[in-house]
């Protein structure tokens, strides 16, 4: 079951911008055998790792809500 504000939570959580994030460089380290030689080998990995640790990290902060001031 979905959360109540669940649309709200995907515009503004930041968990799911560096989820996104991550993704779109797993993505992208799929087509690096096309382009061999001008980006080292693990680079995408490694930063799909730190946006998967930095979605974690933002999951257990507490962000502000959609009614908080300050935005």
């Amino acid at each position: 079951m979905l959360i109540a504000n669940w649309r709200e939570v995907l515009k503004r959580a930041w968990s799911i911008r560096w989820i996104v994030l991550a993704g779109i460089l797993s993505g992208i380290e799929v087509f690096l055998p096309f382009i061999d030689g001008y980006i080292p080998r693990g680079l995408f990995a490694a930063l799909s790792a730190a946006a998967t640790c930095a979605a974690f990290i933002s999951r257990i902060l507490v962000q502000k809500g959609p009614n908080d001031a300050d935005q």
